[in-house]
């Protein structure tokens, strides 16, 4: 199985990534997590984006804030799927970084989620890898269903007292 990388501009997006994290180790998929900033280590983050699909990733997560060009900055480098996640800052409650993660000139695609979004990130990477994986395809039916399962047990439980 291709594994995810996951780049995040500073250890402050953590929080967000590790709900990435937590999701594809529970779908049994692979991730590599690093700290690559677009302006402080443009090296490092190139390098990373130009290898990784000799490294064997299948997809990549990136997270930033700010002016959060980081998923932009390893789209630039790579032609594997690159799925960003704006990260919710003090300054705009996180509207720049979407902004800046989804107004990506033609040609440079940044798949976009939701801001603070990992868990959704790591379900985009899942279903992107799922296409050639008839395994984890599976696993996201059977998470779908439970996901399905508990909100029609939260309504029943809502309805038992009527």
């Amino acid at each position: 199985m291709k594994k995810v990388g996951i780049v995040m501009g500073s250890d402050s997006d953590l929080p967000i990534l590790r709900k990435a994290m937590d999701m594809l180790t529970s779908l049994g998929i692979p991730y590599e997590a690093h700290i690559y900033s677009a302006h402080r280590t443009p090296v490092e983050a190139r390098d990373f984006a130009l290898n990784a699909r000799a490294n064997g990733f299948g997809a990549i997560i990136a997270a930033a804030g700010m002016a959060a060009h980081l998923a932009g900055a390893i789209a630039a480098n790579t032609t594997l799927p690159v799925i960003g996640i704006p990260c919710q800052s003090s300054v705009l409650d996180g509207m720049d970084a979407l902004l800046s993660t989804v107004q990506m000139p033609t040609g440079i695609p940044v798949a976009t989620v939701a801001i603070n979004g990992g868990a959704n990130a790591a379900l985009l990477c899942a279903q992107i890898l799922a296409v050639e994986d008839a395994e984890l395809a599976a696993k996201l039916d059977a998470k779908r269903a439970e996901d399905a399962r508990k909100v029609l047990e939260k309504d029943a439980a809502l309805n038992s007292g009527v």
